[in-house]
């Protein structure tokens, strides 16, 4: 393939892009991606314009080619950040494989995936409101509202018959009524919060250029001052949109199933428990969490 139709952006020796294929993969309810084979495709926008990607591994690198023309080299620029903030290839994961190594815990686990990266949502809003989607219910019926949400607001494009999505804008959000939302089976006080997250970020009351300078008290307290946003919603939104390494969603139930499994015990642990236990993995408790919820997808 002519260079002209890819980009060629060079990967860690510690990288598996399987591994997060197999992350990405986990729902078949997917709107924003769409996985087949050994690659993604995903519809990006960058500078406000569409962006039309197929990423796939090869020689210690990820190929994202276009099949649509290769952007100019701004935009490529900026979608070779986007494609490092989606898989923290920035991060040198050396200390946390000697960490896990000697791990009760994590050490089956994380020999098992190795090169596994967190699989980010760097958009904030989207970050905070599929947090908030996903809020007391399960993963199935959060992809099922995430679905509706995307394919009634989103942008969408269709290539040889097959359409993909964006998620939607902020702004449109903002200016929704809450019967917009529960049309599609939101609650009440769920449409409230998206739809206040939403005014948040378009007053910017809240940014993400913002939160990155802070440490992880000062960021987790800015998040839990938007109504909606507990300490669950906050650590989530941490790990997989900040991309802070000391997040660590205590009370979430795919990591109380997890460590479950992991320690053999009788009943699931108790909130208390998980964040006491996450206590020793100091600075990489983020990736702990991320690999006993890899963990549960056997």
């Amino acid at each position: 393939m002519s260079n002209d139709h890819y980009l060629r952006v060079p990967t860690p020796s510690d990288f598996s892009f399987n591994e997060c294929l197999v992350y990405l993969n986990r729902s078949s309810q997917e709107v924003l991606h769409t996985t087949g084979g050994e690659s993604v495709i995903k519809l990006l926008n960058v500078n406000h314009s569409l962006v039309f990607l197929k990423l796939r591994s090869k020689e210690s690198a990820i190929i994202a080619e276009f099949p649509l023309g290769k952007p100019n080299k701004e935009t490529c620029n900026l979608i070779t950040n986007y494609i490092h903030e989606w898989f923290d290839l920035n991060r040198d994961m050396t200390d946390f494989y000697s960490m896990a190594q000697n791990d009760c815990i994590l050490t089956n686990i994380v020999s098992k995936h190795r090169g596994l990266r967190i699989v980010g949502i760097p958009d904030l809003f989207e970050a905070l409101t599929w947090a908030v989607i996903g809020q007391q219910i399960n993963l199935t019926f959060a992809y099922t509202l995430k679905k509706r949400f995307v394919e009634h607001f989103g942008e969408k494009f269709e290539y040889q018959g097959q359409l993909y999505w964006l998620y939607p804008d902020c702004h449109q959000i903002a200016s929704l009524d809450v019967s917009h939302l529960k049309k599609l089976q939101f609650t009440t006080r769920k449409a409230e919060y998206v739809i206040g997250i939403a005014k948040s970020i378009v007053s910017r009351e809240i940014t993400k250029e913002a939160l990155l300078q802070m440490d992880y008290e000062g960021m987790k307290n800015s998040l839990m001052k938007l109504r909606g946003v507990g300490a669950w919603t906050a650590d989530y939104v941490m790990l997989r949109c900040l991309l802070q390494p000391q997040a660590f969603p205590s009370a979430d139930i795919g990591i109380h199933h997890a460590l479950r499994k992991q320690l053999e015990l009788d009943q699931k642990p108790t909130t208390n428990y998980a964040e006491e236990l996450s206590k020793k993995w100091r600075d990489w408790r983020a990736y702990a969490a991320f690999y006993l919820w890899r963990s549960q997808l056997e």
